[in-house]
């Protein structure tokens, strides 16, 4: 799970350097998130735990509260989700998350980049079968036993834990991400998370070579130059 977890990551890394891309992506979902949910943190967890995320990547103060102050006027756009899924190069799988006001733009320009990378777009749960859709929580603590305990105690699905030098990582189902937080603080205290996200992680990886990686990083590129792109998940390994 942490191995591909960790290629994940460092795929995007390549791909999500602009700091204007990464203020984009979290001052769209804020506004979702308080729009729908309320724009009082302490009220709205999923704002409360998008908000630490975007001060952790050093979202300035600024673009949260314009974000927030923008839902709480009411009107501005009307975003939704859509997700999309598909095969990339070497038949790696992958799924893309949007945010869209105009959900026929947003299809035709993720479409174009699988067809000018040679890939296959595919309908709605093509692929996602093949991920779970887990929450990762990771902070610093070296007794993985007693954090065990506390997450069973309050009845959360544990998919996996990990420690590795002082730090565990745990991965539970989507569902179940608050109540694994609010377990761990209650065992805990406050914690300060080195990772605090929900993602689509891979059962299992598909190894790409040769021209199948250079061609995976275009479309990388090509997908995350997309304004309406908030996540792009895969597995391909290499």
């Amino acid at each position: 799970m942490g191995r591909a977890y960790q290629n994940r990551k460092d795929s995007m890394a390549k791909t999500s350097d602009a700091k204007a891309k990464v203020y984009s992506k979290y001052g769209r979902e804020i506004y979702v998130c308080a729009k729908s949910g309320g724009i009082d943190p302490l009220g709205n967890l999923a704002l409360r735990g998008l908000i630490e995320r975007a001060k952790k990547d050093q979202v300035p103060t600024h673009v949260i509260e314009k974000a927030i102050d923008k839902a709480k006027g009411g009107g501005g756009e009307d975003f939704a989700p859509a997700r999309y899924e598909g095969f990339g190069p070497g038949g790696c799988k992958v799924i893309v998350d949007c945010l869209t006001d105009n959900p026929n733009r947003t299809f035709g320009d993720v479409r174009q980049c699988f067809t000018k990378t040679k890939c296959k777009i595919g309908t709605q749960g093509t692929v996602s079968h093949m991920f779970d859709h887990a929450a990762i929580l990771a902070f610093k603590q070296d007794d993985d036993e007693s954090v065990l305990e506390a997450l069973l105690a309050a009845d959360v699905d544990v998919i996996d834990i990990e420690t590795d030098a002082g730090k565990i990582t745990v991965f539970t189902p989507q569902a179940d991400y608050f109540k694994a937080k609010q377990a761990l603080t209650d065992a805990l205290g406050e914690i300060d998370y080195d990772v605090d996200e929900i993602q689509f992680l891979p059962k299992g990886t598909t190894p790409l070579t040769g021209d199948d990686v250079a061609m995976f990083e275009k479309f990388l590129d090509m997908l995350n130059e997309l304004d309406d792109v908030q996540n792009v998940f895969h597995d391909a390994e290499f």
